[in-house]
């Protein structure tokens, strides 16, 4: 069963209302993206509590429904 990435930008944006998400499917199959998420939250925090917070957001969709998620998370640029 493949995850839309309409489902998987929702999902962060509910997580983290101000990111600005796009969204690729890497391999055409549904279960292979790239995430690049942009978000005031962010600022301060290392890359792998980034990812984390992305992560939290999806949830169980994780390693379930959702296979594989590349992702490149930064601060906004002033």
């Amino acid at each position: 069963m493949a995850m839309e990435a309409t489902e998987i930008e929702r999902l962060i944006r509910q997580g983290l209302p101000d990111a600005q998400v796009i969204i690729r499917d890497l391999a055409g199959d549904g279960n292979h993206y790239h995430a690049t998420v942009v978000s005031e939250v962010f600022r301060g925090k290392s890359r792998v509590q980034q990812h984390q917070l992305v992560y939290k957001a999806i949830g169980e969709q994780m390693g379930g429904v959702l296979h594989a998620l590349a992702l490149q998370t930064e601060v906004p640029k002033d």
